[in-house]
């Protein structure tokens, strides 16, 4: 793999493995008992200057770019799921107002997102507008220099940590998704309250907790990008740049699953050998490893169009995302059948890792309306084939 990466690449990959050795492995246990937020991390993150990575230099970023991003997501999941997810949720969240945002916009945000000050949620899904993004309820009303904003979203990753949400909600229900446009809302803002937290599977370390907006004033220069009616472009835009992180999170779970396993196989003996010796065992290993190497290629490729700004850059994203998040529960599972009944107790840690990798396959859009993104893409591609043969 290390030929195929840059020096570049390389540097940002052994910061990130250093934190997750030194920070995040020795806490993640106790985080995912606890539910408590790591902090500790982040700080550690903020020190090493590994937050807001993706973000523009003239930002205050290091411009890294969607594969960085993708590599450093990787390296800690691959020691926490959920440390993977509280890292890479600041980028979901950002990315709107890099993709849309005006320019003061990005001035006012940006640069403390790159710093690590701010961290920040995406507030899109609803308790009825899940993989239906465009039927949300929420609605921004416009007032002589504001917008009010009445409605109540789900499953906002990041909730209680962050201090920034980029918000999407509806100005002109008739138009359907031309009529929604992306907010961006501060902590402490009135009308803006933090509800009920969810008690997850998995990721517990991040808290996931349902936002509401009642009656909530947000000015007039918190519309994204300062036109109505371009939310939802806002909104698919951000899941295109962040799915190779989902896919990247997916790919450092199936790894650091994978060397578990590994280790045990090869320390626990029945029938008077270590059970590595069994070619039922080998065989599943190599299968592991292959759909893990096979993942990892994919991920970095998405990620490399997206920064390449491709034209089958949101195909291949959709790609990456459904076939890491795949891989990462089919070698979790397998990994926890290598250590038997051990594999089914939490004294051992890798009954955590298959936790983790389920949501991998639900959030930032299930697996099946990425095999719809797709499919869509390929009849496309096909159809624009059969015009320039004519």
């Amino acid at each position: 793999m290390a030929e195929i990466l840059t020096p570049a690449n390389l540097e940002w990959r052994e910061k990130a493995r250093y934190i997750a050795e030194q920070y995040v492995r020795p806490v993640a246990a106790d985080l995912d008992r606890t539910g408590e937020y790591p902090w500790s991390v982040i700080e550690a993150l903020r020190e090493n200057g590994l937050m807001g990575i993706w973000i523009p230099k003239e930002y205050g970023g290091h411009d890294a770019g969607i594969l960085n991003l993708c590599i450093v997501v990787e390296e800690l999941s691959r020691a926490c799921g959920g440390m993977g997810v509280a890292y890479a949720v600041n980028a979901l969240g950002s990315f709107p107002v890099l993709l849309g945002g005006t320019e003061a916009q990005k001035e006012k945000y940006l640069h403390k997102v790159a710093s690590g000050e701010t961290l920040v949620a995406f507030c899109l899904s609803e308790i009825t507008a899940g993989s239906d993004a465009g039927s949300l309820k929420a609605r921004a009303t416009k007032t002589e220099d504001s917008y009010v904003i009445q409605g109540d979203k789900k499953w906002t990753t990041n909730a209680n940590a962050a201090t920034l949400y980029s918000v999407f909600a509806t100005t002109n229900p008739e138009r359907g998704t031309r009529g929604v446009s992306g907010f961006l809302v501060e902590k402490g803002w009135e009308g803006f309250t933090i509800g009920k937290r969810e008690d997850l599977m998995g990721i517990r370390c991040v808290p996931v907790h349902e936002t509401h907006f009642h009656n909530c004033r947000v000015p007039e220069d918190a519309l994204l990008g300062g036109k109505e009616g371009h939310g939802f472009k806002h909104a698919m835009m951000t899941l295109d740049h962040a799915r190779p992180g989902v896919a990247a999170q997916a790919v450092g779970l199936a790894q650091g699953a994978y060397e578990l396993a590994m280790d045990y196989v090869r320390q626990r003996e029945q029938f008077g050998q270590p059970i590595v010796a069994n070619q039922a065992i080998q065989f599943m290993l190599a299968d592991m490893a292959t759909q893990i190497e096979a993942a990892r290629q994919l991920v970095y490729t998405a990620a490399r169009a997206l920064d390449a700004k491709t034209k089958d850059m949101s195909k291949l994203a959709a790609m990456a995302k459904v076939f890491a998040t795949d891989t990462a529960m089919r070698v979790t599972t397998d990994a926890v059948q290598l250590f038997g009944g051990y594999g089914y107790c939490r004294d051992y840690p890798i009954e955590k890792y298959m936790r983790d990798a389920k949501i991998t396959q639900i959030y930032e859009g299930t697996n099946q309306i990425q095999r719809v993104v797709i499919s869509r893409a390929l009849v496309r591609e096909a159809a624009a084939n059969d015009k320039k043969s004519d």
